[in-house]
């Protein structure tokens, strides 16, 4: 199955690269390591992880404290949200269009 990103989940992603590196360095391609691990997580077994509404799901990280906000459509992933669960926890929820 293949995934896409929503560009604002791009851009958090992308940004959250940048913080992890300034912490440390190695610790951005780190992160993104986990991110992408937990995205092929998502595309082995897109249906396993938690309902966050009727559409939408939720796969945590192992290391860092970030969730995959994602829903399955068109026999695709479409991530979006790369959400730091220490933030508010239902800004993404504008980024979700209704299915007509």
């Amino acid at each position: 199955m293949r995934f896409l990103f929503h560009p604002a989940a791009e851009n958090e992603f992308d940004l959250a690269v940048e913080y992890y590196e300034t912490c440390q360095s190695g610790l951005g391609l780190e992160f993104a390591e986990e991110v992408y691990s937990t995205i092929a997580r998502i595309t082995e077994y897109p249906e396993v992880w938690s309902l966050m509404s009727i559409n939408t799901r939720r796969c945590l990280t192992n290391r860092f404290p970030y969730g995959i906000i994602y829903r399955i459509k068109n026999n695709s992933v479409h991530i979006i949200a790369v959400a730091n669960l220490h933030r508010r926890p239902d800004y993404w929820k504008e980024r979700v269009i209704p299915d007509a």
